[in-house]
Order: structure tokens, then sequence, then C-alpha cells
């Protein structure tokens, strides 16, 4: 399905298609796919979720918990996407150093950064009392 939109910097209109549901899926998949295949940051995440994944069965936490540890894996996630994206389009609109570009840049960055902090410590709050009980356990005390 086609629609004229006006574009309202220039005044000019143009034909804009709509893409599928499923097309918009794959799409963001895809920015999901590249960011993996080609940012360090993104593997180091996904492979504190997937000890998280690992932890939290042999610690048995409890459903809350878990629910908060899925919220917690998709905001640090989609941060680090967000960073990516914003730090593409940086790229994008200038070679040179610029502060307004650092600045961007960092502030993104740092955006991941507090929120992975407070996810650890989210993270620490629930698992080191289990972790503890479950290590006196093993050595009897």
């Amino acid at each position: 399905m086609a629609e004229i939109i006006r574009d309202p910097n220039s005044g000019n209109e143009k034909e804009h298609t709509r893409q599928s549901l499923l097309k918009s899926f794959a799409n963001a998949w895809n920015g999901f796919a590249v960011c993996f295949k080609e940012e360090r940051n993104i593997k180091i995440h996904c492979f504190a979720a997937v000890m998280v994944l690992i932890f939290g069965n042999i610690l048995h936490i409890s459903v809350t918990e878990w629910l908060i540890c899925f919220l917690l894996f998709g905001l640090i996630m989609g941060m680090e996407l967000m960073n990516t994206a914003v730090e593409s389009v940086v790229d994008l609109v200038t070679d040179e150093w610029e502060p307004l570009a650092k600045r961007a840049k960092d502030c993104a960055a740092g955006a991941v950064l507090i929120a992975s902090i407070w996810a650890a410590v989210a993270g620490g709050t629930i698992f080191f009392p289990k972790l503890y009980r479950f290590i006196a356990a093993l050595i009897g005390t």
C-alpha cells in the first residue's frame, strides 16, 4: 500500500510504501544480527545473559526474580543496540573529529554503562544471597 507524503523541510512529495509487519521484524532481527556480529560489547552482554540463565536455574530464582532478569536483559541489549545506532549515525554524518559527535557517542555509551551498572547491582541483590546459601550448603556449614 503506497501513500503520498510531504517532506516538511523541502515541501517535496514522494511515494512512501509501508513495509509489511513481517519485513519490519526481519529488518529488526537483521539489526541485532549485524550488531552481534560486529560489536564486542553485545557479545559480552549476551554471555552475561546466558550465565544468568544458567545460575538462575541452578539457584532456583523466583518467578519475580526471573522477570526482573528478563527485563534487565532487554534493557541492556536494547541500550547496546541504540548505542551502536548512535555511533553509526555519527560516523555517517562526519569523518572529522567534532566535539558534538564525541559528546553524542560518549553519552550513548554512558547510557549503556549506567544501565549495566544498575543491572549488575540488581543481579547481585538477587544472586549473592542465594549463591552464599548454595555454597554454605555444599561445604556443610
